[in-house]
């Protein structure tokens, strides 16, 4: 018998016999699209195991569960304007005239077999998405994760949580009820304040006067096509460069800029990710089945001589809404025109700080000039600004939604609406200030306290009398892992303009934008902003002899 053949029929490891139809498959795709070059290099790559590393997972299978709820509702939603008068299932708005959207709304909640069910599904779906974009977002702003080579991913997010939010609103709108109908008219009313063209954009969005019979015809496609269409395309090259940079991961042993420690993608990762789909599935499906949201029928269709009291949008829109609702009421009349710049102002606004949290950053790019790649993320204490500045427009955002939600506010606390109005409007300034004041602080004590850990080791809880009579608390030293997660950040100079005279006594040119950027390297980068890591002769002195004990 020849010895490349075993007993079982197998040479080297493959059977003998004719290749079976699967292998001719599988050969015939690779020969065609290389799936097995691509599968070998990209299936065993190692992904960080960390939990706020879900949260992207819960944007991507929240934005799966929308397209598939979303596919159901379709083929029984209709978006038309015409007017019909209901005769259906839900008798108390039997013989109302309304419009044939939200007919056909109240019929998927009524009569279509598990209708209600996945409308649900499908608005908490989108609200989960929404919010689990902002914290995914924030986790990537707070640790630094969006510098170089992710500036282009950070945009595509970026990107994705201001599409995700039109989409909300374009989906909010097409039942045509009367809390939808009056996010319109609130969108209509601040379209109408931009100088010039306002009027003439109203017309040709609404088909003419408000609410006109064109709007819902034209948000349907936007939300079900375009919109969706653009995101899918976003979602996909987002999660190409994440397999292409590498995936970020927290400071550690073992880990570096060049090396990742975690777990492959296929088996370990991919059973993890199935596993945590279905419970995200599971949850909202929970949440759609026992807790109700936006009932239409309690509404009741819209018409724009009535207002919902009470009427609030989906938490994502509160940021705008409160702009508009504790903007003073001011407005200038020139030539025949009139300029609502109690309107426009905070209209602007709205874009202009999404736009800047956008950018952000570049800006930090520019101001540091680290052109080298990162992989290890920072700890939020170790750069104090950037943190402040994020709790800052956290707190921002929380402000403006007390004021979006104003009369709301008023009747559950029993409070004035003019008092919270003009709380607000003064906490716009003092809030974000103080927050920024108050983080800035906390960050710079933890570094005192990590500082103080690496010196002194960890407080054990043992408490031991010297020879002279003094009692100290015996400090254990910390492991070499922990030390080295303390002390692994870089703490380099930050960019200054140098002299501004040479060598040989001739003036250096000094232009505005770098003076600015000094500054700003200074205030957020400098020194007072950070804690000086201990050296090693530091350390050597203190936990040498006796002072490794106390």
């Amino acid at each position: 018998m020849d010895g490349a053949r075993s007993v079982n029929g197998r040479v080297g490891g493959r059977t003998s016999g004719p290749p079976g139809g699967g292998e001719k498959l599988a050969d015939w795709a690779d020969g065609r699209l290389g799936l097995y070059g691509l599968a070998k290099a990209n299936m065993r790559k190692v992904f960080p195991d960390h939990p706020s590393f879900m949260l992207g997972e819960i944007c991507l299978y929240s934005f799966i569960v929308i397209i598939l709820t979303g596919i159901y509702l379709t083929l029984f939603f209709e978006p038309s304007g015409v007017e019909v008068v209901y005769n259906g299932s839900y008798e108390p708005l039997n013989g109302i005239v309304m419009t044939r959207a939200f007919e056909s709304t109240l019929d998927i909640s009524f009569d279509v077999r598990g209708g209600l069910l996945i409308r649900q599904i499908h608005h908490w779906a989108a609200l989960v998405f929404v919010t689990g974009m902002l914290v995914h977002m924030m986790r990537v702003f707070f640790t630094g994760a969006f510098r170089k080579p992710r500036e282009v991913n950070w945009v595509f997010g970026w990107t994705l949580l201001m599409l995700g939010i039109l989409t909300g609103l374009t989906g909010y709108s097409l039942p045509d009820d009367l809390l939808s109908g009056t996010g319109i008219r609130f969108a209509q009313g601040a379209i109408l304040s931009v100088p010039i063209i306002g009027t003439y954009l109203s017309f040709f969005l609404f088909g003419g006067e408000f609410p006109g019979h064109d709007i819902i015809p034209r948000l349907f496609p936007i939300h079900v096509l375009l919109l969706p269409g653009i995101m899918l395309g976003l979602v996909t090259a987002h999660l190409i460069l994440v397999f292409y940079h590498k995936h970020t991961q927290f400071p550690g042993p073992g880990r570096n800029e060049r090396s990742v420690v975690g777990m492959p993608f296929l088996p370990v990762y991919t059973a993890k990710a199935g596993g945590f789909f279905f419970l995200v599935f599971g949850m909202l499906a929970l949440m759609g089945g026992i807790a109700q949201i936006n009932p239409v029928w309690a509404f009741g269709p819209y018409r724009p001589d009535l207002v919902t009291t009470g009427a609030q949008p989906d938490w994502y829109l509160g940021f705008s809404e409160g702009l508009i609702r504790v903007m003073p009421g001011w407005e200038i009349n020139a030539w025949g025109h009139t300029l609502q710049l109690g309107v426009f102002i905070p209209f602007s606004l709205f874009p202009l700080i999404l736009a800047a949290i956008g950018a952000y950053p570049f800006i930090e790019a520019w101001i540091t000039g680290d052109r080298r790649e990162h992989h290890i993320l920072d700890r939020p204490r170790n750069v104090p600004v950037r943190t402040g500045l994020g709790v800052a427009w956290l707190s921002l955002y929380v402000v403006l939604l007390i004021g979006g939600g104003n009369d709301v506010v008023a009747t559950h606390l029993h409070l004035s609406i003019n008092a919270i109005t003009w709380f607000v409007r003064i906490s716009v300034f003092v809030v974000p200030v103080l927050a920024f004041v108050v983080t800035k602080r906390v960050c710079l004590g933890l570094q005192r306290r990590d500082r103080d850990k690496v010196l002194h080791g960890r407080e054990s809880g043992v408490i031991r009398r010297l020879p002279h009579g003094e009692y100290v608390e015996v400090h254990e030293p910390l492991a070499q892992a922990q030390l080295h997660t303390l002390t692994q950040h870089e703490q380099n100079g930050h960019y200054e303009i140098g002299p501004l005279v040479d060598a040989h006594g001739v003036r250096r040119p000094v232009t505005a934008s770098m003076r600015v950027r000094a500054r700003l390297a200074r205030a957020m980068f400098g020194p007072e902003t950070r804690i000086p890591k201990p050296t090693p002769e530091e350390y050597r002195q203190l936990t040498s002899g006796d002072h490794q004990q106390h």
